[in-house]
């Protein structure tokens, strides 16, 4: 593992760790680890769509993870390594775990988006954890919404983003309760 990794899991583990201290606090809020997909890439992080949820002191955790390393070609297994880590330091910190389907765009061959793809619903089969879906699949489809860089969502699509990510969430989060 080099030092890049090793800095992201440590900071990863400590984000976990905080969770076991901070779950009596306030049992019913949202963390959601992700990527510039989830930090509001090129706006305040107060207007991107976590912040329109809710987040701190964690009962649940979003895992949208692995599209970066996906889009720089990483090997598929050490992506998959990287979720279980994520998966299993929440289920340590006492937080479910909700992860989230990553889907890479098709010019990085059909066998590799479907590598990528399918490590998700495996995942969430062998963990017993609730899959949502990409919300990027909406978000594509209104250029509007889209960055000049053609990745990342604009602040106009944020809303929509919190409304169809709490839609998705609410029903897992009450069925949890």
């Amino acid at each position: 593992m080099n030092f890049k990794n090793v800095f992201r899991w440590h900071f990863l583990f400590l984000i976990l760790l905080s969770l076991v201290s901070v779950r009596a606090l306030a049992a019913d809020t949202l963390l959601v680890l992700g990527d510039s997909l989830n930090a509001g890439y090129r706006m305040p992080a107060a207007r991107a769509w976590p912040a329109l949820l809710r987040q701190h002191k964690p009962r649940w955790v979003v895992i949208e993870l692995g599209g970066n390393d996906g889009l720089r070609g990483f090997p598929p297994s050490q992506i998959e390594q990287d979720l279980v880590k994520a998966i299993t330091l929440s289920q340590q910190a006492g937080a479910q775990p909700l992860l989230m389907q990553i889907r890479l765009p098709p010019n990085y061959g059909k066998r590799y988006t479907e590598t990528i793809s399918a490590i998700y619903p495996a995942l969430a089969s062998r963990y017993a954890v609730p899959l949502l879906p990409f919300f990027m699949e909406q978000v594509y489809l209104r250029p509007e919404w889209m960055q000049d860089n053609g990745i990342h969502p604009n602040p106009d699509a944020q809303p929509f983003i919190a409304q169809w990510m709490a839609d998705r969430l609410l029903p897992l989060l009450k069925h949890e309760s």
